[in-house]
Order: structure tokens, then C-alpha cells, then sequence
């Protein structure tokens, strides 16, 4: 994975753990990969991944079966949705409003290449 140096590696880290629930390939109730498999796969020390771990645990995506290993909770995509959407309202949205500002781009504009972002994507 190739990592951006304006965010925690930690933080990019459950961003990947939050797509790969959110696309379904991790899906609830499964066993997801240990501190060390994703170390391994992501290439970062395994306290990294813990901490990723932490946080998502916290935000109720993952939970802890003692003995048994990590999983993915029942109600992990809405608890991301939530997240996901408090974080890029907060952090990035604000950005993209400048930038629609300053470029003076019309709404209309932006729903047509969203509409076409989503039929070519989805």
C-alpha cells in the first residue's frame, strides 16, 4: 500500500479495513486478518496495525472474540458510515467548498459529473 505523508499511516490503514467492509469483502460476522498478517500485508510495524485496530474497535467496526480473533461486527458498515461521513464533512468538505468557490463552479455542473462518476463506478 502506498501511503500519503498528510495523514497518520494508522489512519490510512483503517481507511483500507473500512473499504474492504464497506465493498463486502470483508463481511460481518468474519474473521479479519491478524495484527501480524496485516503488518505483513501493509509492510508497517504491527504496532501500527494495533493501533488501527484500537480505534476501530472504539468505533464498534471490529470486535475482539477472545482466543478466537478479530471479526467484523454486525452493524460495522453503518458504524463506518457514520464515521466516514463525520470525518469528511469535518476534514475535507470544507476544502472542497473553497476550492468549488474559487473556481466558481456551478452546481449543476458538479451533479452532472457526479452522476457520471457514479454510473461509470457503480
Amino acid at each position: 500500500m502506498e501511503f500519503r505523508e498528510n495523514k497518520a499511516i494508522y489512519l490510512q490503514i483503517a481507511d483500507f479495513v473500512c473499504e474492504q467492509i464497506m465493498l463486502g469483502k470483508w463481511p460481518s460476522e468474519q474473521k479479519i486478518p491478524s495484527v501480524r498478517e496485516l503488518a505483513i500485508e501493509m509492510e508497517v510495524n504491527p504496532n501500527t496495525v494495533m493501533r488501527t485496530y484500537d480505534l476501530l474497535q472504539q468505533k464498534n467496526v471490529i470486535q475482539n472474540k477472545r482466543g478466537v480473533g478479530l471479526f467484523v461486527t454486525d452493524d460495522a458498515v453503518s458504524n463506518i458510515t457514520v464515521y466516514r461521513r463525520t470525518q469528511f464533512i469535518d476534514e475535507e468538505l470544507p476544502t472542497v467548498f473553497r476550492n468549488i468557490y474559487l473556481l466558481n463552479i456551478d452546481f449543476d455542473e458538479l451533479k452532472n459529473r457526479y452522476d457520471t462518476f457514479v454510473k461509470e463506478n457503480f
